[in-house]
């Protein structure tokens, strides 16, 4: 999908040649105009008919004075992300049965960058449409958006990173609603590798011997019982000098979750596809970093196995090591996602990075916390913390802070091992994060609880590209402190196996 962005006041868009033409209209707009829109503006607001909520609309077909085939009139509120958002959901959902081809979207005035953010994204994501596996598949129709606002010069820049941000939460979509025999490990490996074609982008990817000569023995725990070799992906995006310390994101990749021994019930069990929408994430980020190609240093790891059931496979009780050596009693086969984070978390430490952000669809005990609404987020570093914080909030892909207390990981003891991998029922999601809070000690850390935020059930079935927009909000914000208070690395390693 194509999207342009221009200088357009409301007469200028009523004579774009358009298949819709939507005008997304502020609470307090009064048209002055002589123009078609202008015209009908006044008759409806004089009806009372665009009031209330964003999302309220009027439509009109072959409107006079308007060149476009549709006009929707859209309630916008104050223009605030989270209204723009939804106007613009409301009326590409009103005009999708027509199949446009080419939409025009203008702002009845001024706007400000993150309500032209948010439209570009919200027009995707209300037309995206799965493909990869169906025989006869319908495409989305619309392949040209052009967002018009009347000044739209100073927007240039907000605009591309809004463009690269959508071809990322795409792609995280795309391979998070693959199913699991279209998107094994080999195959995100692959996906991976594609990315490596564009600017200031490189990719490695590690095989289970590769894997077997660092110690990773709990990823590879976890992968034995399957038929699909591991892979762990290394992805590396230079912005930036070669002294300045990256930041390093790691994304939870179980292609296929089982839940091993432990199984999981059947119902919904193919839901679990989308255990890899950590790594789907970070795939997506570097995929809109390679677009928009900010002055910074990412680094991405994604240890990427199955979960799955034959006779190799670790059994309640087993005891292994990770790569930093520490021994791991597992109680639970199914909390399997903090057994392979752990030893990439592990790894990160050769980067001697910036920060670190672990992001897995990790617990269920954070879906019953937060829902669908917000992601965990859980930090050992108070300025990180508010950063994704922050990052969220601008991006509206939100998060919220819980606990990391000391008391919350006694349910971790073991007499066996070292630690556990889980500490029952109570407090799941935090006790998880104490899990992988151990192997981070090294750098500051935070840690990403999507398991309610990437994925849709029900009606709505689908994989939602979170939290591609939380991280790119957050590395475009470090892109833009420079060099100057980016935090110096000693040195690099030359290779992933190393």
């Amino acid at each position: 999908m194509d999207f342009q962005l221009k200088t357009l006041g409301l007469a200028q868009a009523a004579a774009e040649k358009a298949d819709v033409l939507v005008v997304l209209l502020h609470d307090d707009f009064k048209p002055a105009g002589n123009d078609g829109v202008s015209g009908l503006l006044a008759q409806a607001r004089k009806a009372g008919d665009l009031k209330g909520k964003p999302g309220k609309l009027v439509a009109a077909y072959a409107a006079a004075g308007v060149s476009a085939t549709r006009l929707v009139l859209c309630c916008a509120g104050d223009l605030s992300p989270a209204a723009v958002r939804s106007a613009v959901g409301a009326a590409v959902q009103a005009v999708k049965s027509s199949a446009p081809k080419k939409m025009v979207i203008a702002f009845a005035g001024d706007v400000g960058e993150q309500a032209l953010h948010a439209a570009v994204l919200a027009v995707a994501d209300a037309s995206y449409v799965y493909t990869a596996t169906l025989s006869k598949p319908e495409p989305r129709s619309l392949r040209q958006v052009v967002i018009g606002t009347p000044a739209a010069a100073g927007l240039q820049a907000a605009f591309d990173v809004a463009r690269g941000t959508v071809r990322g939460i795409e792609f995280a979509k795309e391979w998070a609603n693959r199913p699991g025999n279209h998107s094994t490990p080999t195959m995100l490996g692959e996906a991976a590798q594609s990315l490596a074609r564009g600017p200031k982008l490189k990719v490695e990817v590690l095989g289970p011997r590769e894997v077997a000569k660092l110690g990773m023995g709990a990823f590879m725990a976890v992968s034995q019982g399957s038929e699909q070799p591991l892979r762990f992906i290394v992805l590396r995006y230079q912005g930036a000098g070669k002294d300045v310390a990256p930041q390093v994101l790691v994304g939870k990749g179980i292609t296929f979750d089982t839940g091993g021994v432990s199984l999981k019930p059947a119902a919904d069990m193919d839901e679990m596809k989308f255990d890899m929408g950590g790594a789907a994430s970070v795939l997506g980020v570097f995929r809109a970093l390679g677009e928009i190609q900010p002055a910074i240093n990412v680094v991405g790891l994604i240890p990427s196995c199955e979960n799955m059931n034959d006779g190799r496979a670790v059994k309640p009780g087993d005891v292994v090591t990770s790569m930093d050596g520490q021994t791991i009693e597992i109680l639970n086969t199914d909390a399997e996602g903090r057994l392979i984070l752990c030893d990439a978390l592990c790894y990160a430490k050769r980067f001697e990075p910036a920060a670190v952000i672990d992001i897995a669809t990790l617990t269920g005990a954070c879906v019953v916390a937060l829902g669908g609404v917000r992601s965990g987020l859980f930090a050992t570093d108070e300025a990180l913390a508010q950063a994704l914080q922050a990052a969220g909030d601008a991006s509206q892909d939100l998060c919220w802070r819980l606990p990391l207390d000391d008391d919350y990981a006694d349910g971790l003891k073991s007499r066996f091992a070292d630690v556990a991998n889980v500490g029952g029922r109570a407090g799941g999601a935090i006790t998880a994060a104490k899990f992988l809070q151990r192997f981070t000690s090294a750098y500051p850390w935070a840690h990403l609880d999507i398991a309610g935020t990437a994925w849709k059930s029900g009606g709505a079935k689908g994989a939602t590209g979170r939290p591609v927009g939380l991280l790119l909000s957050y590395l475009l914000a470090q892109a833009g402190q420079g060099a100057a208070t980016a935090a110096p690395r000693k040195r690099a390693r030359k290779t992933a196996a190393a």
